[in-house]
Formats: C-alpha cells, structure tokens, sequence
C-alpha cells in the first residue's frame, strides 16, 4: 500500500531539531526527502556520540532521508540546488532570516519561477519583527516565551523542560501547515509560502497562563502539582515510589475519599466536597493524602487506584521509560548497525509501516549530482 506522500520531493536545508523533525515527518509519511548538508554536516550530528558513535539528536530526527553535501558559496553547487528546487514539491529550510536570499534563493523569486512549490521557513522569531534577526535556540525560546517562568517547583527559580519543546512544536507546526498546503495545492495548482517560528509555536502553548495573568490570576511554579486542582500531585508509598494523581472532579474525590483513602465522611465534608473548597485548603487535602498513600506498598496502591478507576502515573525517570511495559520501538538502520528508538505516536489500523535508514554524511552526493545534472 503506498504511503500518503509517495511521488513528493521534498528539498530540506535544514540542521539542529525544528526543521529535520518536520522533514522527518515528511519522510515517514513516504515523501522522498533530499537534507542539504554543509560539508562539515548538519551540527546535530556532533551534539554527542553516544548512539553507536553517532549523535542522540540527530538518529532521531533524520530516518528516511537522503544526504547531499553541496557548499552554496560555490557557484557549481548552487546550479545544483536550484536544479533540486525547480523539482520540489516542498522546499523546507531554517537558516537566520535573510540568510537563504543572500545565497541568492529569495523567497518571492521561487514562488515566481516554481509556482507549485510550498517554501516553509522555520525560525526563531519569524522573517519579519523587531527580533526576527536573533539568534534563537530552544532554551532562549522557553525563557523568552514565558515557559521557563511556569517550570518548576514552586521554591525553584524558572527551570527549562527537560525536552525540545521550542523546536517540536516549531517543527510539528511546519509539518502540519506544509499538509494544509500539499492539500490546498491538490485545489488550486499553486504552492505557498510559509512561515513558523519557535516564539510564536510556544506563545499558542501559553495561551492559558496569560489569560490568567491578564484576568489577575497569574500562575506561579507547583513542580508536579496543579495550580487549580486539588488533590492533584505527587505523593511517596511506603516503600518509596512516587505517584502522581489527578482527581478532575468532584466525583472522583468522594471515590477516592471512600476507596482508596478509606475514609466516607472525608467524602461528603462540606469543607472538602468541591474542588474550590479543596484548592483553599489544599496542604490539608495533600497532608491527608499523603498520609494514607505512605501506609500503603506501591504495588497494593496501584492496584487500588486502578480498581477505583483514579488516573494516577509513576515518576518515571529515562531509565524506567527503557524498560516500561507500554513502550513501542522501532529499529531503524544506520551506517553503525541498527538502532533502536521510541515508535512514532500515530497508529494505523492495518498498516505496518517501516522507515528507512540514517544517511551518513553525504551517503547520495554523487548519485544526487548525477540525477540533478551536476558534473
């Protein structure tokens, strides 16, 4: 069964997270994707060497694709690359703003001559705007954005999550409006200029902590707890397990009051039966809890949560992730052997669907060259 994307070129000058994820994508939805590499290769490829010598970041953002090095300095090589281009069906790059027209691929002129090409630009800050000309990298984006002020413990000072979720979200919103495009193009005939930034990706993710902040509720750190949910956090076994729980209404409450902390009145006290009431005294409500978590072995907890049908979860660190029950994994081959690493979320019903290699360095210079007419 062919995949969605067969039969679409996809030209990616790309390096770091927020584009190679979004070609990625591309990729594993069947789109033929040719990375455009310096000669020293995409950076990511030396953030580490401990996936079989080659880099955590890079084997996870870079199945499927092709490698071509070209240096668009050189006149030979930038034949080569608007060869590729006039053959594109998606052109995705994130060089700074204004780095791709000083090679001389502006933007406006592309969409001249390849009517049907969709250009995605991905960025810190955008092409235009009063920062669109700094550089920006995921952190700098959490801190700037807001999203460090809200990560933490509430003694902590702003912290950074512990993943990428500037560029992902960047790179998942270039995916998505590069569709949105492939599938207005299917109309229309004509191809479309995009562009995404990492500030503007995690300013959406924000929308509720400034809408609290502009109706005079300014969230503050609570770590692993809720700022309007109560009880709704982590609590220690008695054998020393963390558990987080989330009661999200107040018919949870009285099933966990009655089942779980064994205690009816606590269920249906004035004082405790809303969850406006429980957030006003919410080290009560914890205390109460914890209380009655730290006289039970994780293993005795876990089944009673489950029998109530309370949403709990283990503070799991990478180490319980690599052997954790419900994990799926795909291997994927690459010039050191094969390498295992978290499947992709989407599911789909009848279909096994299997992904092509890391390229090494360059794998396709020559055989791009020849396709593509340079000599």
């Amino acid at each position: 069964m062919p995949l969605p994307l067969e039969g679409l070129l996809v030209v990616s000058l790309e390096q770091a997270v927020a584009a190679p994820l979004c070609a990625c994508k591309l990729a594993d939805a069947g789109a033929r994707v040719i990375k455009v590499e310096r000669p020293e290769g995409d950076f990511a490829r030396g953030y580490d060497q401990l996936v079989k010598g080659q880099a955590s970041y890079f084997v996870w953002l870079n199945r499927g694709k092709e490698s071509v090095v070209i240096d668009l300095t050189k006149d030979e090589d930038k034949k080569l690359f608007e060869a590729m281009l006039a053959k594109a069906d998606v052109f995705v790059q994130n060089l700074k703003p204004g780095a791709i027209a000083k090679l001389g691929f502006v933007i406006d002129r592309l969409r001249r001559d390849y009517p049907r090409l969709i250009v995605c630009s991905v960025s810190g800050y955008g092409e235009t705007g009063p920062y669109a000309q700094r550089k920006a990298y995921d952190m700098l984006i959490q801190a700037e954005a807001g999203v460090a002020s809200v990560t933490g413990g509430p003694e902590s000072s702003a912290s950074r999550v512990g993943v990428s979720v500037c560029d992902i979200a960047a790179g998942m919103n270039a995916y998505e409006a590069i569709l949105e495009a492939l599938l207005a193009r299917g109309r229309t005939g004509e191809g479309a200029a995009i562009s995404v930034s990492m500030f503007d990706a995690m300013a959406e993710w924000m929308t509720v902590p400034l809408l609290q902040y502009e109706g005079g509720a300014p969230p503050k750190r609570v770590g692993l707890a809720h700022p309007s949910i109560a009880p709704y956090g982590v609590f220690k076994t008695r054998d020393g397990a963390d558990i987080l729980i989330s009661i999200q209404n107040d018919r949870e409450w009285r099933v966990l009051a009655e089942k779980v902390l064994e205690n009816p009145v606590l269920a249906t006290d004035p004082a405790f039966a809303t969850n406006v009431e429980r957030v006003k005294r919410r080290p009560d409500v914890d205390g109460r809890v914890a209380a009655a978590f730290a006289a039970q072995d994780v293993a005795q907890l876990s089944a009673n949560l489950e029998a109530a049908e309370i949403a709990f979860g283990r503070v799991n660190g990478p180490d319980d992730l690599a052997r954790h029950p419900h994990l799926r994994r795909i291997s994927i081959g690459s010039e050191s052997g094969p390498i295992s690493m978290p499947a992709p979320p989407a599911q789909r019903v009848g279909e096994a669907r299997s992904y092509k290699p890391i390229p090494a360095l360059g794998e396709h210079t020559a055989r791009i060259k020849a396709e593509f007419g340079s000599k």
